[in-house]
């Protein structure tokens, strides 16, 4: 159990897409307007920690696993660009930063090919091998699920505690563009990784 806990806490707390997402999030005021968010990325590695602890990973391969990296790609990519462009939290004036959602999260997770392949060890190999199974896989689900929430949140609340410390706009608009080039890199490393060379491999 233990090892298991410590696995799952160390791929899900180290500096990913979600997590700079939760940072981003705090840096411009939002730790607790994008509660939804944190709440979304726990569903989501609730319910794949469900479906690949029920049907295996039978169904997450190939040139399935192929097209959901591509969609978790330009998803990610996406949000990078919606983070460059926006306008950081200030007090003095209208937040054009918008709260992350609920739907964000959930989606961002379930796309997310390092959250997947990440997940495939607990479900198919560490679980089994406990023999957790039935009603005790939906509560190591969702132990496993809250844990998930938490990592963007904290990565939140330290953003939080940077935001406040921080009053000059434009410094505030520069750490938004440097995560947003964080953010967009991470899906560039992912995609090279999960869609060009298996492409180029097959």
């Amino acid at each position: 159990m233990l090892a298991l806990l410590t696995y799952a806490i160390s791929v899900m707390y180290t500096p990913g897409p979600v997590n700079l997402l939760g940072l981003n999030a705090g840096i411009n005021g939002q730790t607790k307007t994008s509660s939804g968010f944190y709440i979304g990325v726990g569903t989501a590695m609730f319910l794949m920690l469900l479906l690949l602890g029920w049907l295996g990973s039978v169904l997450i391969q190939g040139k399935l696993l192929w097209a959901l990296s591509a969609l978790g790609t330009l998803y990610i990519l996406y949000l990078s660009i919606k983070i460059a462009s926006s306008t950081p939290y200030k007090r003095d004036m209208e937040a054009r930063f918008r709260p992350l959602q609920f739907k964000e999260g959930l989606l961002m997770q379930l796309l997310n090919p390092k959250g997947i392949v990440a997940t495939l060890p607990i479900a198919t190999i560490q679980l089994p091998a406990m023999h957790i199974e039935g009603p005790h896989l939906i509560m190591m689900a969702l132990l496993i699920g809250v844990l998930a929430a938490g990592a963007p949140g904290s990565y939140a609340l330290l953003g939080g505690a940077m935001g406040k410390a921080i009053h000059d706009h434009a410094l505030l608009r520069f750490i938004n563009i440097i995560l947003a080039l964080l953010l967009a890199f991470t899906g560039l490393i992912i995609g090279y990784e999960y869609v060009v060379l298996p492409l180029i491999d097959s």
